[in-house]
């Protein structure tokens, strides 16, 4: 390789060996931004322009960036290795914390990614059943492998990618969020291993389950014999220490967890009664990995979790969300700008619409405009603030009552902005 020019940008570097000039796609709106460091709810890029961070890294940093002891925790671990092909002392500790702090599943396993725990949880509901058939909701994200990654734009739901196979739904029925009916239809067509669900549909809208809507989907599980999945990776250690399950009272069979569990290192688990992984542990069904339980994973976990019991933030976090919530839909009124700010304190969404706009399912979202918020999302980047072009912002428990105010002001300015150039 040539030496690189100094006149050549970290951007054009990156977009010469890195395809699209990033690691992943859903950040290919941003590649024309390189960041250098983050601490707490800040990031600096290689521009040295500073944003207060509400995407924190599509969810992970749920502690902020930098947390001295997480990082310190994994440090020392690191000194005495990283993957030994074996269990080791971190991962029953880490384990028996993630536990100890859901409260209602017997056992546990520590993967890397939400998407491959989700391809788990699936591939054991299946095996535990004897049944194929898979229900899931429109506008749900369970990551990007073949036969969970959807376009729904289409009716049905099909595949969003070049490369998948065509026949990647075919085991699965798609219904609308919050309709127990359109649940109760499908379990009653049968050969149904499994009901996964977002608890809060995170990605598409922030969708807060119904009154009742997740004691329906654990009552017609139960009725039809299929198991209810929790997908808890953006719920899990954000909404509580429980999760969901503690947040709405209602008790999954298996559930996967993720982004906040780790501080924002590479974790992910499966976790679940222990006559259904034991199906895993007798080796019935497959569940492997190199990296799964790692040191630096384990001493993550255990740190994590040992920081949210000993900090609890879950009551300032409370009040936090509510204050930021509040101040973006004034600054929005105060400008006379039509916007729609629902969810819940640690994840919510912010959209062009009337505020008393309803959005409990995904085909509600299509109320929104979307368009507008995209590119209004680069518009927030430059008064920086940094968020996903969706919709979503997710809150840290580092972030301060400055920092609010500090939001609140810039998102004003970047909103008067968007309202003059729009004429």
């Amino acid at each position: 390789m040539p030496p690189v020019s100094t006149t050549t940008t970290l951007v054009d570097r990156a977009a010469e060996v890195l395809p699209g000039g990033v690691s992943s796609n859903v950040r290919l709106a941003h590649a024309d931004v390189v960041f250098d460091r983050g601490e707490r709810c800040h990031l600096w890029d290689s521009n040295g322009r500073h944003y207060i961070d509400y995407l924190l890294g599509q969810g992970p940093a749920f502690l902020g960036h930098g947390e001295p002891r997480v990082n310190a925790a994994v440090a020392e671990a690191v000194q005495h290795g990283m993957v030994y092909g074996a269990t080791h002392r971190l991962e029953i500790e880490a384990t028996e914390a993630l536990l100890g702090a859901i409260g209602w599943a017997d056992q546990a396993r520590l993967c890397v990614s939400g998407t491959e725990a989700d391809h788990g949880a699936v591939r054991l509901a299946r095996g535990a059943t004897g049944a194929t058939r898979l229900v899931r909701f429109t506008g749900s994200y369970h990551g990007w492998l073949n036969d969970m990654l959807a376009d729904y734009s289409q009716r049905p739901p099909t595949v969003a990618s070049r490369g998948q196979l065509p026949d990647s739904f075919d085991h699965t029925d798609f219904v609308p969020f919050n309709d127990l009916p359109a649940v109760a239809a499908a379990l009653s067509r049968g050969d149904v291993a499994a009901v996964l669900v977002e608890p809060i549909m995170c990605n598409n809208g922030v969708l807060v389950p119904k009154e009742g809507f997740l004691a329906g989907l654990r009552a017609l599980c139960d009725e039809h014999g299929a198991l209810l999945i929790f997908d808890e990776v953006i719920t899990g250690f954000r909404l509580a220490l429980g999760g969901a399950v503690e947040r709405f009272g209602v008790t999954p069979d298996l559930a996967v967890y993720g982004k906040a569990l780790a501080g924002g290192w590479p974790v992910a688990a499966i976790a679940g009664r222990r006559d259904l992984m034991s199906l895993i542990g007798t080796n019935t069904v497959n569940h492997s990995g190199t990296f799964n339980a790692s040191v630096m994973a384990a001493a993550a976990v255990k740190a994590t979790i040992g920081v949210l019991r000993d900090d609890d933030p879950y009551t300032a976090l409370e009040g936090t969300g509510q204050r930021l919530q509040r101040g973006l839909a004034g600054a929005a009124a105060d400008l006379g700008v039509p916007m729609r700010v629902a969810g819940v304190s640690a994840a919510f969404h912010v959209g062009f619409a009337d505020p008393a706009t309803e959005v409990s399912t995904f085909d509600h979202v299509a109320r929104l405009d979307l368009a507008r918020y995209a590119a209004f999302a680069s518009v927030l980047a430059e008064h920086g603030i940094w968020v996903a072009g969706r919709g979503i912002w997710y809150v840290s428990t580092s972030v301060t009552d400055n920092d609010v105010a500090e939001t609140i002001d810039r998102f004003h300015a970047a909103l008067s902005q968007e309202v003059r150039s729009r004429g």
